[in-house]
């Protein structure tokens, strides 16, 4: 008698869903419960929110030039590692592909520090 491959997946699955399912019904009862006015607020950063608009306001552009700047290194990790475990194996096609995405990361960090996306004033 063999076992589906994926039973231990499914497995995992439901282990993780029942776990994170008790997590969450639990920590009303076990977690601390002193209340007050900056734990009521939208925001626990320690900074007074400021009142918006209705319907929201203007943000400015370092809060998306953040979000990309996240998102180019962090799909150059994700592209980088596979690369250099099989860099013998791929050759020199797979260092010209290679050189030419991080000249496109490279032109993309410059858009961002050009913008200013990244001064943390």
């Amino acid at each position: 008698m063999t076992l589906n491959p994926y039973v231990p997946i499914v497995g995992l699955l439901i282990l993780g869903a029942l776990f994170a399912l008790f997590s969450v019904a639990i920590a009303p009862i076990v977690g601390p419960k002193r209340y007050n006015r900056a734990k009521l607020e939208a925001y626990e950063c320690g900074i007074e929110p400021a009142p918006q608009p209705i319907g929201g306001g203007r943000f400015p552009v370092k809060f998306y030039l953040t979000a990309m700047l996240f998102i180019i290194f962090d799909i150059e990790t994700i592209f980088l590692y596979p690369w250099a475990v099989s860099f013998e194996a791929l050759g020199l096609f797979g260092f010209v592909e290679m050189v030419l995405f991080i000249v496109t990361v490279f032109i993309a960090y410059t858009y961002v520090w050009r913008r200013g996306g990244l001064n943390w004033d």
